[in-house]
């Protein structure tokens, strides 16, 4: 047990080395969801791939076998292709049908969110327990994180005329321009809430996550736990999801392989955001709300859409507390005298160009620039980073 232990530490600090991280915890939580995910054997192996890159079976199995565990090739790739299917590390396919793999974080976007229709209640608990500690750290005073995921306003809460938002705040135009396949998955948080009695308020809707692009939709449907839509049907999500109040969250670069449709009552990020007393600086946003309180009739409902508790009443009229306000927009759809608008920020936030390129920022401010050559040195080099 003791040596198992061991193995599960040391892929927590490797993964925790990695762009996404994965902070150890003082009640163990950290290592109990490893040993949901994997077995020891799994966790060996995934403690000498890459957080970094995809490498090819030849490339991993040389450190794998120095690891100590005496495999072939054959039998490596095996692992991987379950390990794969369980949703604990990333496959791709390069030229003729050369499988690379890579880890993948645990947390938001990782592990976790491909756990979706096969969660235990143990694992919901440890999971649980293991967002409480990790929000706590977060907390400490450090440089702003660059966050993996941002805030867009829902379509109806742009001015219309000219609709100055850019195309990447845009999701009708994200999804247009996007090449496919598309695939769509039940929401991991409202189904962890579900087991816990605490279904979402706001929707029964589950089916909210959205996959886009060859790699994440297909990874989805390989593991079973997506299924491919068309693009029609992923703007007929956006409209209920729209219609329910959720905030959109895609991934933090101009071509996002994902598009959550969240809640602030079950939504992992938000509801630890909610806890922050300045929940808009943890979010990378282009607007915010202003209220016109010559127009604004107290009718209440923008209290009960907004989901961050920014919206309150001062003196018999609607307000906006500008630290909670992270510009979703959904109190401006249905603002019934017009109070409330959606306003572009001063400083426009520009994302990243794709995934790779927000992990490299990522990294570059973990680790420093003179970091960021020593590790693509030794990518280059073959070595595990």
């Amino acid at each position: 047990m003791e040596d198992n232990d061991r193995l599960y530490r040391q892929l927590q600090q490797h993964l925790d080395h990695g762009p996404a991280g994965f902070p150890s915890t003082r009640s163990g939580a950290d290592i109990r969801l490893l040993k949901h995910l994997l077995t020891p054997e799994e966790a060996r192996i995934a403690a000498q791939l890459s957080t970094m890159q995809a490498e090819s079976v030849n490339r991993i199995l040389k450190r794998v076998r120095k690891s100590g565990l005496p495999v072939s090739a054959g039998e490596l790739q095996q692992i991987l292709d379950r390990m794969v299917r369980k949703g604990t590390i990333l496959a791709f396919t390069k030229g003729n049908n050369i499988r690379l793999y890579k880890n993948v974080g645990v947390s938001a976007g990782g592990m976790i969110d491909f756990q979706v229709n096969r969660l235990t209640r143990d694992f919901v608990n440890d999971l649980d327990k293991y967002h409480e500690e990790t929000f706590s750290q977060s907390q400490k005073p450090k440089s702003r994180p660059v966050p993996q995921l941002r805030t867009i306003p829902v379509a109806k809460s742009v001015p219309l005329p000219a609709k100055l938002v850019s195309t990447y705040d845009d999701v009708r135009m994200l999804v247009a321009k996007a090449p496919g396949p598309f695939s769509v998955a039940n929401c991991i948080c409202r189904q962890m809430k579900d087991m816990q009695n605490q279904g979402c308020k706001y929707s029964a809707l589950r089916e909210t996550c959205l996959q886009i692009g060859p790699d994440h939709a297909r990874q989805y449907v390989e593991m079973g736990i997506g299924r491919p839509v068309t693009r029609q049907e992923v703007f007929n999500i956006l409209d209920q999801a729209e219609e329910a109040g959720f905030i959109l969250q895609p991934e933090n670069s101009k071509s996002p392989q994902n598009i959550c449709c969240c809640c602030g009552d079950c939504c992992g990020p938000l509801l630890a955001a909610k806890k922050s007393p300045h929940p808009a600086k943890l979010y990378a946003s282009n607007y915010y709300v202003a209220v016109n309180s010559a127009l604004c009739i107290a009718c209440g409902v923008c209290l009960n859409r907004c989901q961050m508790d920014a919206r309150l009443f001062a003196d018999g009229k609607a307000k906006v507390d500008l630290d909670r306000c992270i510009g979703c927009g959904n109190c401006v759809t249905t603002c019934r005298s017009g109070a409330s608008t959606l306003q572009q920020k001063d400083q426009t936030f520009i994302p990243f160009k794709d995934k790779n390129a927000t992990f490299q920022e990522i990294m570059t401010r973990k680790i420093g620039r003179w970091g960021m050559l020593k590790l693509r040195l030794r990518m280059f080099l073959g070595l595990k980073v």
